[in-house]
């Protein structure tokens, strides 16, 4: 018919230009330099996207339409102006202990496995699940940034690699090789991970970026200059190191920089502290807090540490009955009570950790253990949780319920416990497998009334009356500027300070950090050349 009319029919749409950023080892800032070059691309007229083909997290993100990937994707969309999708991070590994995990295959748990039968059973399967995520993406985006994990020669796991060079292979796509200045070792890390390489791999290896560099460049430029003419490859860019950069992290290895003891911050007028045990999830609920002007987060893993906090807050956990176990090893659950009887003003527990303020775990189906287990929980509120196969994952919005007994002050907004709701808007997201149900309704209050998908509405999170003890499955509560500034108001008040003005949006900060991170990477990266290896011209946005 178009030819009929005279018309040409469209030319079919060329798929997506990829680079893959692959790292000397974890936690070298892939991630973050996939973040920033995106944002670039972005700024640039692009239209860009991330992926991701496995990712090992246990800080995890929820997408529009429910379902769960590693929060490094989340991120990356959110800085890149996209709707994150399962396409993005089609399989996403959560550690459930030292040699398992569950399986999460399109944000949707699939089984949980060993490492042994993920490499085996699981594996070989895996491609076509990748391959196919990765041509949608490339079907509806300009360019595609394909972040690897980990190290590209592991030699142990090379033969079934998903997640590095056989798929840079498969997808076709050039290398940038990251590597971290900061903790040694830089040259080492490069020229090892080249050696290392199979010669059809080391081809793909089109430029080096080093990362977290401080101090004067001049100084290393002798051994940039061997590099180059060592490996015949060149260095597209020395990246600075950014102090306090405000965006959120997926390995909980960066916590190991946050003391358990109040030894830093000492000028900040509250100190809240933050349980970590070794499964702990979704840390990044607190990101928000550490920002704010008057408030010192610190992550305790032992009792020793935890002295007399304003709050004591249980995060989430991808174990909830093992990590409660922890808890009970290391003398947590005494140095708590010890703690409100000294004064610390309130104990919260988000998702995990409000399961375990309750009374007791059920798990008939054996979801956390080997087998039909229960146990007791800390016994704050009188709340039982069983653990079920099916996961609910859900972003949620509604209000502070009417009676809510969350201490709130400040001169907006609602008083203290038991005030007047206000109508204050509250929205998250739940990732959660089990279903807690109160035993003695006429003893707590309920935080929150969200929205229902077909209309209505439904309490969520509990209370004791006086605000002492609260729980919620909601995570991102305290990305809600109010209400965190109001929290945080509350715990002043009682200590007898005056509440504090709302000095930053958490979404806002967010921006501007993607803005700072990607001016950092755009003044020391030769994107030139960058757009070059991937055949594209640069835009001028």
């Amino acid at each position: 018919m178009l030819k009929e009319q005279g018309m040409k029919e469209a030319p079919p749409r060329r798929p997506a230009a990829v680079l893959m950023l692959q790292g000397t080892a974890s936690d070298v800032g892939k991630s973050l330099v996939t973040a920033a070059i995106g944002r670039i691309m972005t700024r640039d007229g692009y239209r860009a996207a991330p992926f991701k083909s496995q990712n090992m997290a246990l800080n995890s993100y929820v997408t529009a339409d429910g379902k769960e990937i590693g929060r490094a994707q989340g991120m990356q969309a959110d800085a890149f102006g996209i709707t994150a999708t399962t396409d993005m991070n089609p399989i996403l590994l959560k550690p459930s202990g030292d040699m398992s995990a569950q399986i999460v295959v399109h944000g949707v748990p699939h089984t949980a496995l060993s490492a042994r039968e993920y490499r085996e059973e699981f594996l070989p399967e895996a491609k076509e699940t990748v391959l196919a995520a990765l041509d949608r993406l490339r079907a509806e985006y300009d360019t595609v940034l394909i972040e690897g994990a980990g190290s590209p020669a592991e030699i142990n796991l090379k033969s079934r690699d998903i997640v590095n060079m056989n798929l840079a292979g498969w997808a076709d796509a050039p290398v940038l090789l990251v590597a971290d200045i900061d903790r040694g070792g830089v040259f080492a890390f490069l020229v090892g991970t080249l050696e290392l390489l199979e010669p059809h791999e080391r081809a793909r290896v089109k430029g080096f970026i080093i990362n977290k560099f401080r101090g004067d460049l001049s100084l290393l430029q002798p051994g940039l200059d061997w590099l180059e003419e060592r490996t015949g490859i060149p260095v597209l860019g020395v990246l600075p190191y950014l102090p306090q950069l405000r965006i959120e992290a997926e390995d909980s290895v960066v916590l190991d920089s946050l003391s358990g003891k109040r030894d830093q911050d000492e000028d900040k007028d509250l100190d809240i502290a933050v349980i970590r045990y070794p499964r702990i999830s979704n840390f990044t609920d607190f990101d928000p807090l550490e920002a704010e002007p008057d408030t010192a987060v610190r992550y305790v893993s032992t009792a020793a540490e935890l002295g007399t906090p304003d709050a004591v807050i249980l995060p989430g956990t991808k174990n909830t009955a093992a990590d409660l176990a922890f808890l009970r090893e290391q003398g947590f659950p005494e140095a708590i009570a010890q703690a409100l009887a000294r004064g610390t003003q309130q104990l919260v527990g988000i998702c995990g950790g409000y399961q375990m303020l309750g009374t007791e775990l059920l798990d008939p189906d054996g979801v956390e253990s080997s087998g039909p287990a229960e146990s007791a929980g800390l016994g704050y509120l009188p709340l039982s949780t069983t653990f079920l196969p099916q996961k609910t994952t859900v972003r949620a919005q509604g209000v502070l319920a009417d009676g809510h007994p969350l201490r709130l002050g400040g001169t907006s907004g609602t008083g203290v416990a038991g005030g007047q709701a206000g109508q204050r808007q509250v929205g998250g997201y739940e990732i959660h497998m089990g279903a807690t149900v109160n035993r003695e309704p006429a003893a707590l209050r309920s935080l929150f009334l969200l929205e229902e998908p077909e209309g209505g509405s439904r309490p969520e999170g509990w209370g004791t009356p006086d605000g002492s003890v609260w729980g919620t499955y909601l995570h991102g509560v305290f990305h809600n500027d109010s209400l965190r500034r109001a929290w945080l108001d509350g715990l002043r008040q009682g200590k007898g300070l005056a509440p504090l003005s709302a000095s930053f949006s958490a979404a806002a900060l967010r921006e501007r950090e993607f803005d700072r991170l990607a001016d950092a990477v755009s003044a020391n990266l030769n994107m030139g050349a960058v757009y070059e290896i991937m055949g594209l011209p640069r835009k001028e946005s």
